[in-house]
């Protein structure tokens, strides 16, 4: 924490990025400590309707190449993320206050997901060029940990205003469009970029396949965790929300202290170890939410699955080693924001096939075989990342892809 302070008192770039960060933290805070409530109370969606409504939310995430390579080949990234946190913003307006009936909730969710998925593209860029050389992972723990602090803060005023005003959902998505808007305001002051070579408009790559098949196991485990990790508790232990409220609060309060820690960790011992030894604690983790009520007493079981949830969010941390890799694998710094986008588009492949996939394995065979299928797959990943290999001398490495930072 003292550390993340001290970041803060630089008057530069790197501070109004970090607040930045923070303001869209708390901007997506709020959204995901409300949406769910928001579509059941106002739009009365059922759980048919609310899975469907996850094809268009995820789908700028599966154009995000094309929409990315098109904006890269007239702005920078900072530009980039003012356009988004705006287009972020302007979701949450319409949800807030033009939302009369479901065709338009599916519009503005839209509009907000795709100021989403552009930022997520670019912030990972954004925070190579405000790096050392060999401080990249140390400086991608920085923006984790302060989207962290953003997020507490933004459920904690969500929490405090439900208590004090009651659902109000026209004034939440009001506060998150403001926090966007923040963010959009101070990314659109950062001169850093300002000269570098333009990315390319796409980008493929031999050279990146292993990059890319991490970007594929990444949407598995965001999918299993988002989806059926949550859906466990709710479903088979009826963890009432006020619970998976709190074990969210947790994790992200322990991400603010931690994911700086971990950005060390990957500095030190590098992105082929860090992966690696990501894939299999996410195998026990499976393993974990798989069998946990039949190895333990119910009460234990329970407190072992709550153990699990807060584990594996903090272990989403260590996604900035993909981005870490990527940067000293890099043939050309222009290649970064475009090969990152080309990732989530593979990561989205995923995220909207293997939901459907994984809810039948769930009713024809049960929950426990859907955990092993995604163990199954940790296990291979693991071996995925054994072949990584970055260079190791620092002359190999490409020039001008991290920017020394006073």
């Amino acid at each position: 924490m003292k550390r993340l302070l001290r970041v803060l008192a630089l008057r530069d770039d790197l501070s109004r990025a970090l607040i930045a960060t923070m303001f869209f933290g708390a901007a997506g805070g709020i959204v995901m400590s409300i949406l769910n409530n928001y579509l059941s109370d106002v739009h009365q969606l059922d759980a048919s309707a609310r899975g469907w409504l996850e094809f268009p939310r995820e789908l700028p995430g599966f154009l995000i190449m094309f929409i990315a390579g098109a904006m890269l080949t007239v702005m920078r990234e900072t530009r980039m993320a003012s356009i988004a946190m705006i287009f972020t913003g302007l979701g949450g307006l319409g949800l807030a206050w033009f939302s009369p009936d479901v065709t338009w909730l599916v519009v503005w969710v839209m509009v907000w997901s795709l100021g989403d998925h552009v930022i997520f593209a670019v912030e990972g860029p954004i925070g190579l060029k405000l790096a050392k050389k060999g401080g990249e992972g140390r400086r991608l723990g920085h923006f984790g940990g302060f989207r962290n602090l953003g997020q507490i803060t933004g459920v904690g005023v969500i929490y405090l205003l439900s208590k004090w005003i009651g659902p109000r959902y026209d004034v939440f998505f009001s506060l998150m469009a403001v926090a966007a808007l923040m963010a959009g305001v101070l990314y659109a002051t950062l001169k850093v970029g300002r000269g570098d070579q333009r990315s390319r408009r796409m980008v493929f790559r031999k050279k990146y396949s292993i990059f890319y098949v991490i970007s594929a196991l990444f949407g598995i485990r965001k999918q299993i965790f988002f989806a059926f990790g949550t859906w466990v508790l709710v479903s088979l232990h009826e963890v009432p929300v006020s619970t998976i409220a709190l074990l969210y609060f947790i994790a992200a309060t322990l991400g603010v202290i931690f994911r700086p820690l971990l950005g060390d960790i990957i500095d030190w011992l590098g992105e082929r170890v860090v992966l690696a030894a990501d894939e299999i604690l996410l195998l026990i983790i499976c393993m974990a939410y798989a069998f946990a009520g039949d190895l333990f007493a119910p009460n234990v079981a329970l407190y072992v699955l709550y153990g699990a949830y807060v584990f594996d969010s903090l272990l989403f941390a260590l996604r900035i080693a993909r981005t870490t890799y990527l940067k000293k694998i890099a043939e050309d710094p222009s290649h970064i924001t475009p090969t990152i986008s080309m990732g989530i588009t593979i990561d989205h492949v995923v995220a909207m096939s293997l939901p459907v996939l994984s809810g039948y394995i769930w009713e024809a065979f049960g929950f426990r075989w859907v955990f092993v299928l995604a163990g199954a797959i940790a296990l291979a990943g693991f071996f995925v990342c054994l072949q990584i290999k970055v260079p190791k001398d620092e002359d190999t490495m490409i020039p001008g892809a991290a920017s020394s930072v006073r």
